[in-house]
């Protein structure tokens, strides 16, 4: 079975390139050459890599799909409205997980290493995604009777949705679009690594899912691009294994059971000595000392009029 994404690939070379062009013409800042080829370094990888994970996902998929409750007819159109629903759903949790369990995020991390946003971000992918277990998400979906072939066909086409909403070149759609789907405003949001704009919206190709479960930010200002900890390497060894090493070292520290875990499948950010911050903690301690600014001048105000 060929991807759909290994024939989309001209494609993105195209509109990448055009996306270059237009951006040297309007002398904007988004693109930087290292990091680019970066980029696309990660890109060949995952595809080459992911032909040996893509066979793993299909086998997978296969066995589950032979103990299958029903049978979903794929002939009949209804079949793929609601398996783009099911598969939309499972993005936004494998997503959502993946930036709240350290495990999934030295993967997913890898996306999120370019301090630039463009189209040629969109193809820092994983090598290790399928192979750690990604797919696992979707399991249910050959289990309840889809084709492995059908959910398949269905994670690529919201993987085509997502590269053209990496771009800066996009402001604001019209307000009903923005409402339903992820654009590229929502998705520069994701990619921020503005406290604000940590860990939010995680949709695939819908909005609606972080609009439900209360993970949704609207863009207020330009994010600052990259992570809070950023890797300063434009290495493809350093920028695909750099969060599993680091895993690694923390896991040979670890003292107890409750520490092997925290640093394995805890999230990102976790310490037992609190040497490090989740996003979690970094939010409370921000409205910690927002609290306290408003009491200090709170009280300044009190002695004034005394």
């Amino acid at each position: 079975m060929k991807d759909l994404i290994q024939y989309a690939i001209p494609g993105f070379v195209i509109l990448l390139i055009t996306e270059v062009v237009v951006t040297a013409i309007h002398q904007k800042d988004y693109y930087d050459a290292k990091d680019t080829a970066s980029s696309l370094a990660m890109g060949i990888g995952n595809v080459v890599i992911g032909t040996v994970g893509k066979m793993l996902v299909l086998g997978t998929y296969t066995l589950v799909y032979t103990y299958r409750l029903f049978t979903v007819d794929m002939t009949q159109w209804w079949a793929w409205l609601v398996l783009f629903f099911a598969d939309d759903f499972s993005y936004y949790w494998f997503h959502r997980i993946s930036h709240s369990s350290r495990y999934f995020w030295a993967s997913h991390v890898v996306h999120h290493s370019s301090m630039k946003y463009n189209l040629g971000t969109a193809l820092r992918q994983t090598w290790t995604g399928n192979l750690s277990g990604a797919f696992l998400f979707w399991i249910w979906l050959p289990l309840i009777g889809f084709s492995p072939i059908a959910v398949m066909t269905m994670q690529s086409i919201s993987l085509l949705y997502q590269f053209w909403i990496h771009t800066e070149h996009i402001n604001k759609l019209p307000a009903p679009i923005e409402f339903l789907f992820n654009t590229p405003s929502h998705h520069r949001v994701h990619h921020g690594s503005d406290l604000a704009y940590l860990d939010k919206n995680h949709a695939g190709v819908l909005i609606i899912w972080d609009r439900l479960f209360g993970t949704f930010e609207s863009e207020k200002q330009r994010p600052t691009y990259g992570l809070t900890k950023n890797v300063n390497s434009h290495n493809p060894l350093r920028i695909a294994f750099h969060e599993w090493i680091d895993i690694g070292r923390d896991l040979r520290q670890a003292r107890s059971v409750r520490h092997f875990l925290g640093y394995l499948f805890g999230p990102p950010g976790w310490s037992h000595d609190g040497s490090r911050k989740t996003t979690r903690q970094l939010l409370n301690e921000q409205k910690g000392n927002h609290t306290k600014a408003v009491s200090l001048t709170h009280n300044h105000s009190i002695d004034s009029a005394t």
